[in-house]
């Protein structure tokens, strides 16, 4: 099910939220969440709800054999147990034919097949939820936190569908409070806020994300027809697409959460105003940053083994965030090259303290971070050196169809994303006008969901 569909803004949510406030008692709650969570994820497929319980009763069982045990090393016996299922069950569905094809690709010059292929569909959101229940167990054995022994709590925090199938990847103990005492929140205390947020998210999906996707689409299916201007069109389209998307999706995670007094965190924090590399990604899909930087990069050694260890440690850090997001070459490389730059701006922080002016600082960061979103969005490596080439050495051709208002909705989405706050920076309580142009808005994004088909988010494949 998706969120900018009409079943769930008129069928799905209004029943859950009705349901949710008319149940008491804070197990009710967390089984209609749970259960509800359920169903909203196999809308897909439902044959895949079993893995997702799967791993939860590994990570809910790990939690409690972690509780009843004194030591350290006692401890770790559970936690490496269930972060090993969950790696095994994540390596399996999203990686083994990425890793058996690059294999035989090897193996093929000798004149031998390896290992075979399945036939293996990509569960929704596995990635998410799996990072979900490894935070847990590796927090529980850590005593960040302490295990719950209600089942039902766990099973609503891993299925909560506000941010089920794309996160952002909350942490349990960020909604540990929320959960908590949510048979004591309060139904109308972040009502508004909650609607507008979700609104807000709608509005960069359906009339921003989803209008950009229409035209550079089929660009990107002919980049070798394209002139120089129109691959820059192409890069630049993408580069608002996604941004639009995928912090659309979270502004509506983050208002749903409000409407069932659960408050997800944060996850992007206008990353194109970054100002160097290592400050875009503390800005960009920030549950995820943090994520590899407190459960890789830090027990890796971080920055506290020297400069050549942390550049190692970027890299590998870095390489595995872009084979998080999918089994291809396109991701992995471009998992490197955000590990070349943090790994250059590292070195000169140290060994070049430069000044430079800030608004050249943020061009050159978002010029990069451009170039990084080609390798993200094409196909295949070929495909992105093809793009590249055509950005960086002047060539004839064409430009994308209707790329006047391809130009129009680029610069729309620059003053958007440079002139305005964020959607957390910006007051969530209207009044007068601004009532009248949400209004409107909403209106126009339900007339273009009516009109055109359901469009999954971005994120969705990862």
């Amino acid at each position: 099910m998706l969120f900018n569909s009409i079943a769930f803004i008129f069928v799905f949510l209004p029943i859950v939220y009705l349901v949710f406030w008319w149940l008491e008692t804070k197990s009710s709650r967390y089984i209609w969440l749970a259960v509800t969570g359920y169903v909203f994820y196999g809308w897909w497929d439902f044959r895949f709800c079993w893995l997702m319980l799967f791993s939860t009763l590994v990570s809910y069982f790990a939690g409690v054999a972690i509780l009843k045990r004194e030591t350290k090393e006692e401890k770790k016996i559970p936690m490496v147990l269930a972060i090993t299922a969950d790696l095994l069950l994540l390596g399996f569905f999203k990686y083994y034919n990425f890793f058996a094809s690059s294999i035989n690709s090897i193996s093929l010059m000798f004149g031998i097949k390896t290992l075979p292929y399945f036939h293996i569909i990509l569960p929704i959101g596995i990635s998410f939820y799996t990072f979900h229940t490894m935070s847990y167990v590796i927090d529980s054995y850590r005593g960040t936190i302490k295990p719950t022994r209600n089942f039902f709590e766990f099973t609503c925090y891993v299925s909560l569908f506000s941010q089920l199938v794309a996160g952002p990847i909350v942490r349990f103990r960020q909604i540990e409070d929320d959960l908590e005492n949510i048979d004591r929140a309060g139904q109308f205390s972040k009502f508004e806020e909650g609607i507008f947020l979700f609104l807000i998210g709608l509005f960069k999906k359906v009339l921003i994300a989803d209008s950009i996707a229409a035209i550079i689409n089929p660009g990107f299916d002919a980049i070798s027809l394209m002139s120089s201007g129109g691959a820059w069109l192409l890069a630049f389209g993408y580069t608002f697409q996604l941004y639009f998307d995928f912090s659309g999706y979270s502004d509506m995670a983050m208002g749903l959460g409000f409407l069932f007094g659960i408050r997800i965190p944060q996850n992007f924090n206008s990353p194109y105003k970054a100002l160097n590399i290592t400050d875009f990604w503390r800005r960009w899909h920030i549950s995820l940053s943090s994520w590899l930087r407190d459960y890789l990069y830090i027990p890796l050694g971080g920055n506290r083994l020297g400069s050549a260890r942390r550049y190692e440690n970027l890299m590998i850090t870095m390489l595995l965030g872009g084979l998080w997001h999918g089994a291809q070459w396109t991701f992995v490389f471009w998992g490197a090259y955000h590990g070349v730059l943090l790994i250059l701006h590292s070195w000169s922080q140290e060994n070049l303290p430069l000044k430079v002016p800030k608004v050249l600082s943020q061009a050159m960061t978002f010029i990069a971070v451009v170039v990084g979103w080609v390798f993200f969005r094409c196909e295949s490596l070929a495909q992105a050196f093809n793009l590249l080439i055509l950005m960086v050495m002047p060539q004839s051709g064409l430009l994308p169809s209707k790329s006047g208002i391809l130009i129009l909705l680029i610069l729309v989405c620059a003053g958007v994303v440079w002139k305005f706050p964020n959607s957390s920076e910006m007051p969530l309580r209207r009044k007068g006008f601004a009532n009248i142009a949400v209004t409107f808005l909403f209106a126009l994004s339900i007339f273009r969901i009516l009109v055109n088909e359901n469009s999954p988010f971005l994120y969705f494949q990862f």
